[in-house]
């Protein structure tokens, strides 16, 4: 067997039985001291057993009453201990958050001078000329973002007591009231909202080559102004006899910005590190993952399970501007003093528009690369130090831009909340999914399915369509939020929640005993998708600069906003800081990590560094194809004024004008060109060209769509020296039949159905150049893996792509059907016909959550000897899932289109049993369980019964730490509804 042909039959072995790396994870979430390690064994065996391969552990405190471990406690360390333990006897990876609650890095032991901190100012005016006392006022805090609520009376005391002074400014003042600088608060980082959930937070911060300027009088000459700082004395006094005139004199200090963990446990509550220190960060990290360590042992590399990584979740505690070694830092990177531009920090005008401008980017500049190298390279480095990996979500309330924080990643995320459950922050993925493309990492997970309200309402059919639009992203491995760990007992179901929050993927739901299908369908698709490179065409080069959120024209994307789909020519973001890292190879952009771009398309920004540029330049010079306008200046104050000199220089030498020519014009340099102006001008989405007008000039040069089809299908295109794999996926609730064209001749197309593990040729086919169509029909909401390779056999005359299948057999007549009395259930009951749970007029049915089993007896209409076809059950209609059994052999669950399972094999005869187990949701019961007394949770207390162990009396089936069904709730559609019918199938 040739290398090619062992690499593919490896390949098809891992597809039908995926290895651990390719199963899905989980957030696993414990509440404030709710734990036992009867629970964590528990949780940890129902993971194992439905195919879950990894975790992330997090304690957070969210709608339930706290717990006897208390946080951090020698027993909790011990109960965490007992978890890492389990997971490597079971071999699933176990991510750590690196604080408590979901995000950030802080804690108890985080001394209020180690916090994240802003630069606060106060003010006084004076009369110069004589001898006077001059007050100070203490500067006051700015209030944090998340109020005050959050705060412990200690901590709140902490905030509102620590001050430390920085500087004392004077500078005369300035002879007409003039106008602050726009949205200072925001561009001087004191404060960022989350760009997912809070309407109008920018995307970026724009720069630009023109400023509107104040009147010389408006604003503060920055050549008069004076450093008082030592005169200031310790009671506020300022020893200075200021000369004659009116004088602003302005006092800096540094305060905590009022960021504390978040939703933390209660002994897990306290402010921030400082993100700019490395060491407030390696002291906080030494008092948690070092401490959790020390305990549990270090991790050994060798071990499938236990401890792999260390995780930073969505940036979720706002922004600072300052540190005490921040002017030390800002002089080292930026080449000047900051000190007679503090001004500025308060929203005066120092000098110019333009300077001052420039002097916030800057700052935010300074900011990021403090965060970057200080905060996620340090515990990127710490990580390394104890053989682990870290995985960053860089979206959110980032002060930095996205793409350059994730950058530092070992493994970049992302997350994606479930259609009509929650926030749209899709954008995160495209985000994640670049840097992960850019970068060669085989794995980019997503924060998956996070809902608020969703209360039971998802399973893995109705969540099919969009974990497929996931999975054509990029995303190679779902982490399901959340499996809340379930410390009741086992008989209280569904058990604990999260609050609100999650889709419940946990051991606690009805259909858990059968999701272990689903997953296998997950980790069939991610063990593909993990394999090879991403194949894209077009390169979106992001401002430099911060705060930015990349997002590419929205032209460039198929679907609606909550699940946008690229179209035939894929593309991928790129921070300022990878672009450094590409070379040019054959007129395409390519990166270290094996990624290759045909286009590089800039930002609609006339502002850039002459570093940035100068290596544009060279990649021009080298045969890059590059899209965009010539920047006219630099952004900040480095270098200023020589700096715009040299990016006007070199703007010319590439583009060969700076004057707007007015049409289309291709300026070529080197062995590659710039193609600018003309309506690549129009850049309805601000920063870059309508796709259409890249894609055309993809095609100008013989570039052919990576893939199209009627605009039904979504895809995405994966790349190995051996193989061609697209994926695709029906995005309709129909059934569609196309003719699907792929970019590839690298072998005869095969179908590589992930929901079977079923392989098989599709011998029609044509090839056109570099084109292959495919015609294919996929069923509602379908999916499959379309893969070109030479060892398959090419046009076999006898089969055909499309099945043609024919009914042969309907079930009809009555059925008997067994529930589980300890639900509500009859124990065994005739049903005359197939019909949803809710229409039937017993109570114990109507509002019935679980599993009930329907028998029947069926003749096959001829002997199964003589078929050469394939014989199917299809079940026609099933809410929600379903389990078969021909004969009393096990044929799989059915949880998806088309809802059907090969029966082939299940020793057919003339007399066949069949048993079809029918799982539902759990608003049912919850809905008529609201018709009984509520003895659950009050004013987060447990009910009596529940501490003293006694028997309930209300009558209700269900216990669940959150209520949000009432007994006029309308019902959800369950059960097996059918036509059930046998058909025989072939190709």
């Amino acid at each position: 067997m040739s290398i090619a042909n062992a690499q593919i039959s490896k390949l098809k072995e891992q597809f039908i039985h995926p290895p651990n790396s390719a199963k899905p994870g989980v957030y696993w979430y414990f509440m404030d001291g709710n734990m036992s390690e009867r629970s964590i064994t528990a949780d940890l065996e129902a993971m194992k057993k439905a195919g879950i391969g990894n975790f992330i552990f997090l304690e957070v405190n969210v709608g339930i009453p706290r717990g006897p471990v208390d946080f951090l406690s020698e027993e909790w360390q011990r109960m965490f201990a007992h978890a890492v333990k389990e997971a490597k006897r079971l071999g699933i990876e176990m991510t750590l958050g690196i604080g408590p609650g979901w995000t950030g890095s802080g804690g108890p032991w985080v001394p209020v001078k180690q916090s994240m901190q802003h630069l606060v100012s106060s003010s006084v005016n004076i009369m110069g000329g004589k001898k006077q006392l001059i007050i100070l006022p203490i500067p006051l805090p700015k209030k944090p973002y998340f109020g005050e609520g959050a705060f412990t009376p200690e901590l709140k005391k902490q905030w509102n007591d620590f001050y430390e002074d920085v500087a004392v400014l004077a500078y005369p003042t300035p002879s007409a009231t003039g106008q602050k600088i726009a949205d200072v608060d925001e561009k001087a980082l004191f404060y960022r909202a989350p760009y997912s959930s809070v309407r109008g937070v920018k995307q970026y911060l724009p720069t630009t080559a023109e400023y509107v300027e104040p009147p010389k009088n408006t604003v503060v000459d920055r050549s008069k102004i004076i450093d008082l700082t030592g005169k200031l004395q310790p009671d506020g006094t300022l020893n200075w006899v200021a000369p004659k005139g009116n004088w602003t004199i302005m006092r800096f200090g540094r305060r905590n910005n009022g960021a504390i963990t978040r939703p933390a446990p209660v002994p897990g509550l306290g402010f921030e590190a400082d993100k700019f220190d490395t060491g407030a960060l390696n002291a906080h990290l030494d008092n948690y993952v070092g401490k959790l360590m020390r305990k549990a042992g270090i991790p050994d590399s060798k071990d499938e399970g236990g401890l792999k990584r260390l995780h930073i979740d969505s940036w979720e505690m706002g922004a600072q501007n300052w540190t005490p070694h921040f002017r030390e830092e800002f002089k080292k990177r930026r080449g000047y003093d900051p000190l007679p531009y503090y001004p500025v920090y308060a929203g005066n005008i120092v000098e110019s528009n333009e300077v001052s401008e420039r002097f916030l980017w800057d700052l935010r500049q300074t900011a990021q690369e403090l965060v970057l190298e200080y905060h996620a390279q340090q515990v990127k480095t710490y990580a390394h130090r104890y053989g682990l990996q870290l995985s960053i979500e860089p979206y959110d309330m980032n002060p930095t831009a996205d793409l350059e924080l994730g950058n530092i990643a070992d493994m970049p995320m992302c997350e994606f909340w479930s259609k009509g459950w929650g926030f749209n922050s899709s954008f995160s993925c495209i985000e994640s999914t670049s840097i992960g493309h850019i970068n060669g990492k085989s794995l980019i997970p997503a924060e998956a399915f996070t809902a608020q309200d969703d209360v039971w309402k998802q399973y893995p059919g109705s969540m099919k369509n969009q974990g497929d639009w996931a999975f054509a992203t990029g995303i190679n491995r779902f982490v399901y939020h959340t499996f809340q760990n379930q410390f009741l007992a086992d008989s209280l179901r569904p058990g604990a929640t999260m609050g609100p929050y999650g889709v419940h993927w946990d051991r606690n739901q009805t259909w858990w005993p059968m999701v272990g299908s689903y997953h296998e369908y997950i980790s069939r698709c991610q063990y593909i998708l993990q394999q090879g490179r991403t194949v894209a065409d077009l390169l979106y080069l992001t401002p430099e600069g911060s705060p930015h959120v990349f997002r590419p024209p929205s032209s460039a994307m198929d679907g609606d906003v909550f699940m946008p789909d690229r179209k035939g020519y894929n593309f991928d973001g790129c921070a300022p800081s990878q672009l450094y890292k590409a070379s040019v190879q054959n007129g395409m952009l390519v990166f270290p990590g094996g990624a290759s771009y045909r286009l590089l398309v800039l930002p609609a920004i006339k502002t850039m560094t002459p570093a940035l540029l100068r290596k544009i330049t060279s990649l021009v010079y080298d045969g890059a194809v590059v899209v965009g306008e010539p920047p006219l200046k630099s952004p900040g104050l480095s270098g200023y004024p020589l700096c715009d000199e040299q990016v006007s220089t070199l703007a010319k030498t590439l583009w060969g004008t700076l004057q707007e020519p007015g049409q289309q014009t291709i300026h070529e340099y080197g062995k590659g060109k710039v193609i600018f102006w003309g309506d690549l001008d129009k850049k309805i989405d601000d920063l870059y060209p309508e796709y259409e007008l890249t894609a055309q000039l993809l095609k100008s040069i013989g570039v052919e769509p990576d893939f199209t089809s009627n605009g039904t299908l979504r895809y995405t295109h994966r790349t190995t020296n051996d193989a061609d794999i697209y994926f695709v996926a029906n995005r309709t609730g129909v059934s569609v039949e196309t003719t699907a064209t792929f970019r590839s001749i690298k072998g005869n197309p095969q179908l590589w159905d992930a929901v079977t593990g079923e392989i098989r040729q599709l011998p029609e086919y044509g090839i056109n150049g570099q084109l292959t169509t495919v015609p294919l029909k996929l069923e509602a909401y379908e999916s499959c893996f379309i893969v070109f390779t030479k060892d398959g056999v090419s046009n076999p005359s006898d089969h055909k792509n499309l099945a043609v299948s024919t009914i042969i057999k309907t079930l009809d007549g009555p059925w008997q059907v067994s529930f589980d009395p300890k639900w509500g259930g009859p124990k065994s009951i005739r049903f005359d016909q197939l019909v949803d749970w809710t229409l039937r007029a017993e109570d114990g049915i109507r509002h019935y959550s679980g599993t009930a089993t329907y028998y029947k007896d069926f003749d096959m209409p001829v002997k199964p000897g003589k078929m050469n076809k394939s014989i199917y059950l299809h079940l026609g209609e099933v809410n929600q899932m379903a389990r078969v059994k021909v004969n009393g052999k096990d044929m799989g669950v059915v949880w998806t289109a088309p809802w059907r399972v090969d029966i082939s094999n299940a020793a057919l005869k003339k007399h066949n049993k069949l048993e079809i187990e029918v799982v539902n949701l759990w608003a049912n019961r919850l809905i008529g369980d609201a018709n009984f007394p509520d003895d659950g949770v009050v004013n987060e207390h447990w009910p009596d019964w529940l501490i003293q162990g006694k028997p309930r009396t209300s009558h209700r089936y269900t216990f669940s730490t959150y209520n949000y069904y009432k007994k006029d709730s309308p019902l959800i559609k369950s059960g097996l509804v059918g036509p059930v019918t046998i058909q025989e199938s072939n190709y």
